[in-house]
């Protein structure tokens, strides 16, 4: 079903928008605040061990932090309409960056898995590229084809070719977190734009035959799965970083132990800087604070889905809805996973865990939500 948002909400002309949408960047301001004393929080230890300061993780984050402030100015002010001319250049450079990562010396390899290239000093993750290049692309593409999304051929089969092939890219390093991402990603957007359902649905099966398949291929990935229904049964093997998350947000009640006093973080609890920093903020925060973060994410993406819905044009609304919809769905898999509610996947939780990357180009996607909205209003972005 084609949204109608584009005529429905004419440009308010004659009213000043406001310099930035605050209902975006003030809970955003918030988590990445949070974020930074939690990264030290949950590193401290870590760092002082492997770096021999305790504030390594602190100031990389911090730099990080302020590398994303800029960018999100920048991006606000950059009209988001010059985006569509950029759609098949990002894919392009994403796909050859995802490649770079399997096959070109530059790549980092960590926990036996190489999602990272370094560039002189600049270490980055172009799986998050991927993820911003592909919303671009179908965007710029559903408007396009706005009266043929119906269409097997033409609506359907294209964006799903170019996803598979982002997907495959991101399977093989492997990210099978960030891969699936992707995958949802691009179903949410097709039915949004129109795709027929029985398309999604057909290809939600076979991709489940095939997950399954590709699950009993390896006897690890059996002994995940099974200790993802079980991880007590499995504490001192699949099902330990389960456990002891569970552990933290148990450990830390109502209130939390107290800021600084997880005892989960000293050596027990893998990653807990970057994929389980929520469980870190369960038990020095406990169930008050695990649920602010919750309040402040549900704020960031209800006004996402607002501005989608009031976006000047078609490639507004399917922009605005693919930022929000990946930031969503990121948001949603890293909390499952620390709450053992999904399996546990390399997954970091935007603005508040350890990493460049994510930080930045989460930070630059809110510039151009914010973007988008003064568009709407007749602000910055209208002569695009």
């Amino acid at each position: 079903m084609t949204t109608a948002a584009a005529t429905s909400h004419p440009p308010l002309r004659g009213v000043r928008a406001p310099a930035y949408d605050l209902a975006l960047l003030f809970p955003a301001l918030f988590l990445v605040g949070v974020g930074i004393v939690m990264v030290y929080s949950a590193s401290s230890a870590l760092a002082a061990q492997k770096f021999g300061s305790e504030f390594y993780f602190l100031k990389k984050q911090a730099a990080f932090a302020a590398a994303g402030i800029c960018l999100l100015v920048v991006c606000r002010h950059v009209p988001y309409r010059l985006y569509r001319p950029l759609a098949y250049p990002l894919l392009g450079v994403a796909a050859a960056l995802l490649a770079a990562v399997l096959f070109s010396p530059w790549a980092v390899t960590a926990g036996g898995a190489s999602r990272w290239l370094r560039l002189g000093p600049l270490q980055f993750q172009p799986s998050e590229i991927a993820r911003f290049a592909l919303i671009v692309y179908l965007a710029y593409s559903m408007e396009k084809k706005a009266g043929r999304m119906r269409e097997l051929s033409i609506g359907f089969l294209p964006h799903l070719f170019v996803t598979g092939v982002l997907a495959s890219f991101v399977l093989k390093q492997p990210d099978f977190g960030s891969a699936a991402i992707l995958a949802a990603l691009s179903g949410l957007m097709l039915f949004l734009g129109g795709a027929r359902l029985s398309f999604l649905l057909g290809t939600l099966g076979v991709g489940c035959l095939l997950g399954w398949v590709h699950l009993q291929s390896a006897g690890y990935r059996r002994r995940r799965w099974e200790s993802f229904w079980d991880p007590w049964r499995y504490a001192n093997d699949q099902g330990y970083q389960a456990t002891h998350s569970l552990m933290a947000f148990g450990s830390g009640g109502w209130w939390g132990s107290g800021l600084g006093k997880s005892h989960q973080k000293l050596f027990y609890l893998p990653e807990p800087h970057t994929d389980f920093i929520f469980a870190v903020i369960g038990e020095e925060l406990g169930v008050a604070g695990a649920a602010l973060i919750v309040l402040l994410f549900a704020l960031i993406l209800w006004r996402g889905i607002g501005i989608a819905r009031r976006a000047p044009d078609l490639f507004g609304t399917y922009l605005a809805a693919g930022i929000t919809a990946a930031l969503g769905l990121q948001v949603v898999i890293n909390m499952g996973v620390a709450l053992a509610l999904l399996p546990t996947k390399g997954l970091t939780l935007p603005f508040l865990s350890y990493g460049g990357t994510s930080l930045i180009l989460n930070m630059a996607a809110l510039g151009v939500l914010m973007n988008i909205a003064a568009s709407a209003r007749g602000g910055a972005g209208m002569r695009a």
